[in-house]
């Protein structure tokens, strides 16, 4: 008999922790959550974190895994599916922000950030910031998260990889004692936990493959995750990561605006929003196999989600591609304001030769009148993601006094 609970069991606890009456639910409840870009990092991360602070000595805790997206944005997520799906779970069993309570006090909780280090959007608004008591993240540390003195909540906040890494380093020692205490037996929750956080991991750093995201954290954390599932004959490195990527860029089954969101993340800075897309496949991916090979087609459904939609004043849409296997990297910025064209204009002064921006394709998708402003570049530098173009972009806009 195993001395874990299983992942379903965890989550059917969380479940009814969470729905339980006010008076009921513990108090405060302890909340794991990723962020808003909801990808495969953050989603795995608020599992693996959540279950192993519930379950493993000295001080196991119910740590409630919260997704920051709504239930009907799972599907847009194929990659996460077949994560669960290898942990032996379905996505109808994680709880999403459609089972936070609409009336939750926020003095009746405590949050955990994972892959973020600081609350934003609809959580944020509802009041819980001032309420996270601790994070891990691979981010820039925008010191948002308070010193962890006299919680047993981490703050850490390190350069690697995935923050799956960070998470499989810190819960390590807990674990490992887990092991030691059942005399190195290790069991069916062991393994399926190992392989959810091995997904993002495998993924962020194309199986450790990529020496410019690869860190020594990553390393060792697939050592480690990799040793829980050394009798597991239906495990194997590059064939894990191959299924996950291959449904991951998937997105035949999607429209432009299931495209553009599925992989979101937006700012406010000084009263102006910036929204960036993550895109799995390349511009002329988009534009041919998408628009027909009609360029006005592609921009005006960007323009309906970003200006109308979402009413941003940048909008960013970053791509990877892997032509003959070389990684590459696009970027378009639209801005749709005057001061938003100051903003634009000013990252790329600022920061166009550090990304090493060069015009795509003889400026095929540029446009720049009438107070709008919009460019496309191949990004020669493959190494800043959106984790780097992100603050770079928030930086232009605080210093723009006309914001």
């Amino acid at each position: 008999m195993s001395l874990r609970p299983s992942l379903n069991a965890f989550l059917a606890k969380a479940r009814d922790a969470l729905a339980s009456p006010a008076a009921q639910r513990p108090n405060p409840l302890t909340l794991v959550v990723g962020n808003e870009s909801a990808d495969l990092d953050s989603l795995c991360s608020a599992v693996v974190y959540a279950y192993l602070r519930s379950t493993t000595l000295p001080s196991p805790t119910l740590h409630i895994p919260l997704s920051n997206l709504h239930r009907a944005d799972l599907a847009l997520r194929p990659e996460f599916t077949s994560a669960l799906a290898r942990a032996h779970l379905q996505p109808s069993e994680l709880l999403t922000l459609d089972n936070l309570p609409s009336v939750l006090d926020p003095r009746a909780t405590r949050w955990v950030l994972v892959d973020h280090n600081a609350l934003t959007g609809a959580l944020a608004k509802r009041g819980f910031s001032d309420h996270v008591v601790g994070c891990i993240d691979h981010h820039a540390d925008e010191g948002r998260v308070p010193p962890t003195d006299g919680t047993d909540e981490p703050r850490v906040i390190e350069k690697c990889g995935s923050c799956a890494s960070l998470i499989a380093g810190f819960c390590r020692p807990a674990w490992e004692e887990a092991l030691r205490s059942r005399g190195g037996q290790i069991e069916e929750p062991d393994a399926h936990i190992a392989r959810l956080a091995l997904a993002p991991i495998l993924v962020d750093t194309a199986g450790l493959k990529a020496g410019d995201r690869t860190t020594d954290a990553d390393v060792q954390a697939v050592e480690f995750l990799e040793g829980l599932l050394q009798d597991d004959p239906s495990y194997a490195r590059d064939t894990y990561v191959d299924e996950l990527m291959r449904t991951k860029e998937d997105l035949s089954g999607l429209g432009f605006r299931d495209i553009f969101r599925k992989d979101y993340k937006q700012w406010e800075e000084r009263g102006a929003v910036l929204g960036i897309s993550s895109v799995v496949k390349g511009l002329d991916y988009l534009l041919g196999d998408k628009a027909g090979g009609d360029a006005e087609v592609f921009l005006e459904a960007f323009r309906k989600w970003a200006e109308e939609e979402k009413k941003l004043d940048v909008a960013v849409i970053m791509t990877t591609a892997r032509p003959g296997g070389e990684f590459q990297r696009e970027l378009l910025v639209w801005a749709f304001n005057e001061a938003a064209v100051a903003v634009a204009e000013g990252f790329v002064d600022t920061f166009g030769a550090e990304l090493g921006l060069e015009t795509w394709r003889e400026g095929g998708l540029d446009l720049v009148e009438g107070g709008v402003w919009r460019k496309a570049w191949k990004q020669r530098n493959v190494k800043h993601s959106r984790k780097k173009v992100g603050p770079m972009l928030r930086e232009a806009m605080n210093g723009n006094s006309r914001l």
